[in-house]
């Protein structure tokens, strides 16, 4: 709950407990903590669960998990159903040539070519669910990233997910695109919360149920997508969404970037220039809402890393490389700028924090090799859309 949001309304009387699961080794800003205090507040919130990749969002704290009796939208925003999918590839790492890969998935940009009704419709979804934004990933710190397992920690773990050192997996970060906008935009002036026994709040669930699972349908696409220019098969290892509401023992479980963690493995996302890991979450954590950190948390907002990182030409240049030998497609400059490593907390101390608390255990490091976020520039891109646009005039002209 931002601010600027919620200028004007009064604090709610009780305040309900907040589990913080960090130290001060993480970075955690104070309007981030200022955002726990205000949820906590609110009427119905009955606990609440903050992890090491805190920081502050448009309309509540990102990086927490929030149990209340009643449904509050503003507490998952817009991109209903966006999480971090793992994939397996039957591509061995020996025969990956790093410069064909990154040419190949420029491909992921743009719509999907292929049929999104039959496909909605064999997920159990209705056929005219915003079918033209499926199998894309979109903008902001969405991407894809291919990675090769490195450090073993768990191999018992890792073996039950049919995994071993060397192995080449994909790690998708991406939502429910203009679908979770459209559920988001009839509910977004409702601060008070929703009951589950109004028209209005019924709505909504039901409309966010259904993004959750076509965000879960996104990322496979998207996989399917990245595996058909690489030439190989793909195999899910993990779903973790990280912004979604469930109903947990009649009350409702928000989650707003905090990984959903009943589940055999979650990954947790690194940078582009630092390891993500595979994490094996504890079952003994109740006041941890079934919830864990979903990656590093940003550490400076967007706006402010103009002027902090790619001010020259060679500074730019190397933010398509990585210090481990990687590759980033990202041909948009400010989002390539916005982006930037700089802008992430250590994924380490994210992840120490998570083992020190009890949490969850590493099972294995992931090493970025080539990651997809946008294959055209702004330029080029603008110049697309004008030009659909003055076809579109002309046929309606005719």
């Amino acid at each position: 709950m931002g601010t600027s949001s919620l200028e004007g309304d009064a604090l709610p009387s009780g305040t309900a407990p907040i589990r913080k699961f960090y130290s001060d080794r993480s970075w955690i800003e104070g309007a981030a903590e200022d955002q726990l205090e205000f949820a906590a507040a609110l009427n119905g919130v009955i606990s609440i669960a903050a992890f090491p990749d805190l920081h502050p969002g448009k309309y509540g704290p990102v990086g927490s998990a929030v149990l209340a009796d009643r449904i509050y939208p503003q507490l998952i925003g817009n991109d209903i159903g966006c999480g971090m999918s793992l994939f397996a590839l039957s591509l061995k790492s020996r025969k990956l040539r790093l410069d064909k890969a990154a040419r190949r998935l420029r491909a992921l940009e743009g719509p999907w070519d292929g049929d999104p009704q039959a496909r909605l419709r064999n997920a159990g979804l209705p056929d005219n669910l915003h079918p033209q934004a499926l199998g894309s990933i979109g903008g902001g710190n969405h991407f894809c990233e291919l990675q090769t397992v490195e450090t073993i920690t768990d191999a018992e773990a890792l073996s039950k997910a049919d995994l071993s050192p060397g192995d080449l997996v994909l790690l998708v970060h991406s939502g429910s695109r203009s679908l979770g906008m459209s559920v988001f935009s009839s509910v977004q002036d409702h601060f008070s919360g929703l009951s589950d026994k109004s028209d209005i709040g019924l709505t909504y669930l039901e409309a966010h149920n259904l993004a959750v699972r076509w965000a879960c349908l996104n990322r496979v696409l998207i996989a399917e997508r990245a595996a058909e220019q690489l030439r190989c098969e793909v195999r899910l290892i993990s779903d973790a969404p990280h912004n979604l509401i469930e109903r947990v023992s009649g009350a409702y479980l928000h989650r707003k970037g905090a990984a959903k963690a009943d589940l055999p493995l979650v990954p947790l996302a690194g940078s582009r220039a630092a390891l993500s890991s595979l994490l094996k979450p504890a079952r003994d954590k109740p006041e941890a809402l079934a919830s864990l950190a979903h990656g590093s948390g940003r550490k400076y907002d967007r706006r402010s890393m103009t002027g902090r990182v790619g001010v020259t030409k060679s500074e730019r240049e190397n933010l398509t490389r990585t210090s481990f030998g990687g590759m980033v497609i990202c041909e948009d400059r400010q989002l390539l700028i916005e982006e930037a490593p700089g802008a992430y907390k250590d994924p380490a101390t994210v992840l120490k924090e998570l083992q020190i608390a009890g949490l969850a255990t590493p099972v294995a490091s992931l090493k970025p090799l080539l990651t997809f976020k946008k294959a055209v520039p702004d330029d080029l891109e603008n110049a697309r859309q004008n030009k659909r646009r003055r076809l579109a005039d002309r046929r309606a002209m005719r």
